[in-house]
């Protein structure tokens, strides 16, 4: 079976920043254990399977892997998404994704880059210690959101920065994706995102968590739209906005390897 390979650079200028992701179309769904043997075979933070859509609802169905399981929600890998199938079909402005627990997700094209929307998942305060501990940061406010999404912020852009998470016993506290976020300096807000119970120490730009972080900062700061910087060591910046239940999140996309992967 030949299956057509696009490995993405989302939230990224240029090729090796952002965030990559493996895009790969099938014409219907495989065995849960493949994707995830496929997704292994990959290693990257995501890999992302759509199939035409099934019910109407959407243009395509969408599923994500990291190498150690499907997860909820990955941003990144939908911008991906949207990039390859929108690159492929010039007459479309815009794409949508059905998804098994994030609802429907759209990709639009936006002045050289793409407008990604997803649920806004507000967090609410809620004491973390042993989080906090597993991070090393010294935190100005824990919150909590039920699809097991941590908020730690701290006070500024450079303790960002100097965190230093103790990365197992971070796993030890289940499959958790903890952020760590403050004003930024340059930009508006400024984050960095820990997976390590998924195989992914730091993820380098991450959608997801600013679906999170979204609503909160949106609180924080008195509006709606504002810029951000996932300090991480590749590195990706966004611009974010909250309408309602949603969060628009924009950014570039960059197709670094194209081709086929062979399975048996």
């Amino acid at each position: 079976m030949r299956i057509p390979f696009t490995q993405v650079d989302a939230f990224a200028d240029a090729p090796f920043a952002g965030n990559p992701a493996a895009v790969m179309p099938l014409s219907r769904w495989l065995p849960d254990e493949t994707l995830l043997a496929i997704a292994r075979e990959n290693n990257l933070s995501e890999t992302a399977f759509l199939v035409p859509g099934e019910t109407g609802a959407a243009d395509f169905d969408l599923r994500w892997f990291t190498p150690a399981a499907e997860v909820a929600l990955c941003g990144h890998a939908t911008l991906a998404s949207g990039h390859v199938v929108l690159s492929s079909d010039t007459t479309r402005e815009r794409v949508q994704f059905a998804t098994r627990q994030a609802g429907v997700l759209e990709v639009a094209r936006d002045e050289g880059g793409y407008l990604m929307a997803l649920p806004a998942w507000a967090p609410h305060p809620r004491p973390l210690p042993e989080v906090v501990a597993a991070l090393g940061v010294e935190a100005v406010e824990t919150l909590w959101h039920e699809k097991e999404y941590v908020l730690v912020t701290v006070a500024d852009e450079a303790a960002v920065l100097g965190c230093r998470p103790d990365y197992a016993a971070l796993a030890k506290l289940g499959p958790l994706v903890a952020i760590v976020s403050a004003r930024g300096s340059t930009t508006d807000i400024v984050s960095r995102v820990f997976v390590p119970a998924f195989d992914i120490d730091e993820d380098p730009v991450t959608g997801s968590a600013h679906a999170v972080m979204v609503p909160y900062w949106a609180g924080m700061l008195g509006r709606t739209m504002f810029t951000a910087w996932q300090a991480s060591a590749r590195g990706g910046r966004l611009t974010c906005r909250l309408e309602g239940d949603r969060v628009v999140l924009g950014g570039r996309c960059v197709s670094v390897i194209e081709g086929t992967f062979l399975l048996p």
